[in-house]
């Protein structure tokens, strides 16, 4: 072919000519482009805050896991003049009232607690309350015409879901990331005494700490807490509390000021291949009684040193965690049984369960 009858076919087409009166449709303004999450960003970020913090020049450390990649997130923005040393966060206003969730390494030991609104709003705040075991705090503000976040169903979202993290990173201001929920249940990371985290790819980076992971809808499924970096910076892995268990404990630290759990008074222990060897086990599963507390719930139930804690209230226990988990959904002050293993024999036995002591790495 020539190339000038390739260009004469251009301009003389009747192909082209009918083709170039064809009236083009313009999207229509407002129009949420296909594959947008422009409705889910918009319903929640208003209900989305920053949180500044500052304190003395030398300001409490929150507890770390040994392992350095895994870190709790929040930004730091240098010393003051005053010597006082400046933090920055991000919180989700849950209630109309004022109530705002956000993580307690972000308000911990904080002088000053400063909440910017996404109206451009801003106030101080109180400490409601706090729970260093799930590393979450409820703060409060004095505000007319809150946007509270609609709270999502946590317990049914799935891996591969497509979800927001909506926080303030770097302090550079309101940000949406998205990604997908990586694995649900994520425990044993050495971050928070109960662990049942959100693992999702969605980019969040210091600044980050207590902001909202949301889903599709706008709904709230959990509170950004943690991320697993080599720099400080976002590589993927971020960790959330999911609402089933955030919602637990604001409600209990609006009502009471504080998380109540049981507590029944031992000291639990891994079954490993090597102690299944010792104790002549033929199962993996269930959580060895290394001490009990005198005049402990457990002490007072009967149990001893080397038992094997197996269910309580019939549910199967996997593993230390687990115990310590089931344990602590129980009310102080209701009785329970307790299925044990001792010497080869199973057992069951009665405990009125006790109330967890705060703070502190108290054994089980």
């Amino acid at each position: 072919m020539k190339p000038d009858w390739l260009n004469g076919a251009l301009t003389s087409s009747p192909l082209h000519i009918a083709a170039s009166k064809v009236p083009l449709q313009e999207a229509t303004p407002g129009t949420p482009t296909p594959g947008s999450y422009r409705q889910a960003a918009q319903r929640a970020m208003p209900s989305v805050v920053n949180v500044f913090t500052s304190k003395d020049a030398k300001p409490v450390t929150p507890d770390m896991p040994e392992d350095p990649l895994l870190r709790k997130f929040f930004g730091d923005r240098g010393d003051d003049a005053d010597d006082k040393q400046s933090s920055l966060g991000s919180g989700v206003i849950v209630s109309a009232q004022g109530y705002i969730l956000t993580n307690n390494h972000v308000v911990e030991a904080a002088d000053e607690i400063e909440v910017a609104l996404a109206d451009g709003r801003t106030t101080t705040a109180k400490v409601v309350g706090t729970d260093p075991e799930t590393d979450l705090a409820v703060i409060k503000i004095e505000l007319p015409n809150l946007p509270a976040v609609t709270l999502g169903r946590a317990d049914q979202a799935s891996v591969g879901d497509v979800v927001l993290a909506i926080g303030n990173p770097f302090g550079v201001g309101q940000t949406v990331t998205m990604g997908i929920i990586s694995a649900l249940g994520r425990s044993h990371l050495g971050i928070n005494q109960f662990e049942n985290f959100i693992q999702t790819d969605a980019a969040i980076n210091p600044g980050n700490s207590g902001g909202a992971l949301i889903d599709t809808n706008g709904n709230l499924i959990g509170i950004n807490t943690a991320i697993y970096s080599r720099t400080g910076g976002s590589l993927g892995i971020g960790f959330a509390v999911p609402m089933t268990t955030a919602k637990t404990v604001m409600e209990s630290i609006i009502n009471t000021g504080h998380m109540v759990r049981g507590y029944i008074g031992v000291e639990p222990q891994d079954i490993t291949p090597e102690l299944a060897e010792s104790f002549g086990l033929n199962r993996s599963t269930g959580a060895i009684i290394a001490g009990v507390i005198k005049n402990g719930p457990a002490d007072k139930a009967g149990l001893k040193p080397g038992d094997i804690l197996v269910a309580i209230e019939g549910k199967p226990i996997a593993d230390s965690t687990d115990m310590t988990n089931l344990i602590a959904q129980l009310q102080p002050g209701s009785k329970a049984k307790l299925t044990v293993l001792r010497k080869t024999q199973e057992t069951t036995v009665e405990a009125v369960i006790g109330k967890r002591p705060p703070m502190k790495r108290e054994p089980e």
